[in-house]
């Protein structure tokens, strides 16, 4: 989950930020509003990392969504944040054109704003301090390599949110790295319910015998696959594979019901822009870099046992 790149950087980032804390007087308020979805564990995990930072920098965190993927209703969360005047506003920012006016609103209230997850690309254009996450596109296509290389002719995306500025960007990336004479891409729209999920999947690979590779875009997809996938008796002929880590994705690994994951380290996500945005707020120190990249790495059966324990860190 840290890359040999990130560690070092990450450790004297933290020890060089974390200990002064305690000579500061005021408590920071630092409020976190990303796209997240309820029953979505993608984003328990980025929430952990924002508490267990909130408690060893001694800050108040208060962390929101909308509860379903609705941008506006998101876009009222943060204005609402902006008017309490926060020392601190953390954001994922799935669409621009929705959220960009009242992230701006933030900026001109001079409260600092970090964005995380979605939004690399205009993070810095809306006046953004950074952005902490990965390349989305370039993310996409080096599954869509990797997926190649093992072997799929035939496969179905699963988007679990359309109209995420994000999950396009994977899906992109991913026809860059796949598509060719011999090999197709179709995204099929799911929903972020179980049965539902499984439903359609199940549907689709019935009315699609040639399919023999499945990509979801997050473990909230790829759960209900896998069980599809068992259940029609097409384990080892569709070669399962996901965006991002949950406990059932390492599980699934582990007993190579999946190929690969992709991980972007979500728990940091969660925990880096608390650590920055709190000393920035006591001391005004703050990281130089505007874009820290926390993936992709790829986690597999052969590997999934090294990542283990931090996905059961971030677990909620």
């Amino acid at each position: 989950m840290i890359t040999s790149k990130l560690a070092p950087w990450l450790f004297l980032a933290v020890t060089w930020l974390v200990p002064i804390t305690g000579l500061a007087q005021k408590k920071p308020r630092i409020v976190f509003i990303t796209h997240a979805q309820t029953g979505d564990p993608f984003w328990d995990v980025v929430r952990k990392g924002a508490e267990t930072a909130a408690q060893e920098t001694d800050s108040d965190v208060q962390y929101q969504s909308p509860g379903k993927f609705d941008l506006v209703e998101m876009s009222h969360l943060i204005d609402a944040a902006v008017a309490s005047k926060p020392d601190g506003l953390i954001v994922s920012i799935p669409d621009a054109k929705v959220l960009g006016k009242s992230i701006q609103a933030a900026v001109a209230a001079k409260i600092p704003v970090i964005s995380v997850n979605s939004g690399l690309s205009v993070s810095h254009q809306l006046g953004c301090l950074m952005h902490i996450g990965q390349e989305e596109e370039s993310a996409g296509r080096m599954a869509g390599e990797r997926m190649k290389d093992i072997g799929a002719k035939e496969v179905v995306v699963l988007n679990q949110e359309a109209g995420n500025v994000g999950l396009d960007q994977r899906v992109k990336g991913f026809k860059d790295g796949f598509e060719g004479p011999f090999h197709h891409v179709h995204v099929l729209p799911v929903r972020i319910d179980f049965w539902a999920c499984y439903n359609t999947v199940v549907a689709h690979l019935q009315q699609h015998p040639e399919i023999d590779g499945i990509l979801a875009l997050g473990p909230v997809a790829a759960t209900p696959a896998l069980k599809a996938v068992v259940d029609v008796d097409e384990v080892g002929k569709i070669k399962l594979c996901t965006f991002d880590i949950s406990r059932e994705v390492a599980e699934a690994l582990s007993k190579k019901q999946m190929s690969f994951a992709v991980d972007q380290q979500q728990w940091l996500q969660g925990y880096l822009p608390v650590v920055f945005l709190a000393n920035y707020a006591k001391h005004g120190a703050l990281p130089k870099n505007d874009l820290i990249l926390t993936g992709p790495s790829f986690v597999t059966p052969e590997n999934v046992d090294r990542v283990a324990n931090l996905i059961s860190k971030g677990s909620p």
